[in-house]
């Protein structure tokens, strides 16, 4: 459920009062540990720990290792929609009394989750998600000239779990301080893949939303979108069949673009011999996997949170 007017005008309040924000860039982001889980002791403090839970965290350890100072802060809002409400009201609240705003706007931005279903929205550049995923990005890639005309930016994948399994983080997996398990086995990225694949028959939002599946991954002529088993079918013969890395790649990350991944990610556990808490591990990895985002070269537009994020540096 989303926030009510009155939750959405405290929890604007709060952040455009908070000094932390004061020539500072603010990035809005989902989170359903922000006011929602607040709000029976909602106060400037709460918010001030904002920036340690998901998904505002992973995030804030994305940003660019090259940028030292005056990183931007970012505050978890709830659903999808509690972020593009939050992003206009806070444009609002800063418009009728900017004396008592720490906001400056030009540095105000939010990014959600592009999800299956559009959201749409009101009096903005594109009228809803899948609009600004269209003219962010292309072939998977971030459209760099067209990156500048965003403010309220779309994730590339699917939703930012997607990004917790793009093949490049087998490496780090494989070599993480406790190797993490997938349903008892040792994790295998590919294997997902492959389940995620099989799973597409079964997927009502898929089946529901094929004309937008279709359009997202046009560039890959050789899926066949007419219906979710030829998808399937054919998403598994190139996959099988292809001997090129990039061709492997693009499939991969056409996949993540269309089919939801928190299922997948939600079973990746601790392995057994580990002795803290299963949340605490999960943690360290999420927080290894910004790491990850952090040390990409922030100039390939193929890793868009390490692209996207580094655009913002021309506001400090």
């Amino acid at each position: 459920m989303s926030l009510n007017p009155e939750q959405l005008k405290r929890h604007c309040e709060i952040i455009i009062q908070s000094r932390r924000i004061k020539n500072k860039i603010v990035v809005l982001c989902e989170g359903e540990r922000g006011i929602k889980d607040t709000r029976d002791r909602l106060s400037p403090q709460s918010y001030a720990r904002m920036e340690q839970m998901p998904d505002a965290n992973f995030y804030k350890a994305c940003v660019p290792r090259w940028w030292s100072q005056y990183k931007p802060e970012f505050f978890n809002c709830g659903d999808r929609k509690d972020v593009i409400d939050s992003y206009f009201t806070l444009l609002e609240i800063h418009k009728q009394d900017s004396k008592n705003s720490y906001l400056i706007p030009e540095k105000l931005f939010a990014i959600v989750d592009l999800d299956l279903q559009l959201q749409k929205i009101d009096n903005y550049t594109f009228s809803d998600t899948e609009a600004i995923f269209c003219d962010l990005y292309g072939q998977c890639k971030v459209n760099e000239i067209n990156a500048n005309n965003h403010r309220i930016w779309v994730t590339g994948l699917v939703h930012k779990e997607a990004y917790f399994l793009i093949p490049d983080l087998q490496e780090v997996f494989d070599n993480i301080f406790a190797s993490p398990l997938y349903n008892s086995n040792s994790l295998v990225l590919e294997n997902i893949y492959l389940t995620m694949a099989d799973a597409i028959v079964d997927d009502v939002d898929l089946k529901n939303n094929l004309p937008t599946i279709a359009n997202r991954i046009n560039y890959l002529p050789s899926l066949d979108c007419t219906d979710v088993d030829k998808l399937r079918d054919s998403w598994k013969a190139e996959f099988d069949n292809t001997q090129d890395d990039i061709e492997k790649n693009e499939l991969i990350l056409a996949l993540l673009t269309i089919k939801k991944a928190k299922d997948y990610w939600n079973k990746i556990h601790p392995p057994t011999d580990y002795s803290s808490p299963a949340e605490r591990f999960r943690e360290q990895l999420l927080l290894e996997i910004g790491q990850f985002y952090s040390h990409r070269d922030s100039r390939d537009s193929r890793y868009h949170i390490s692209f996207l994020l580094a655009t913002l540096y021309k506001f400090v």
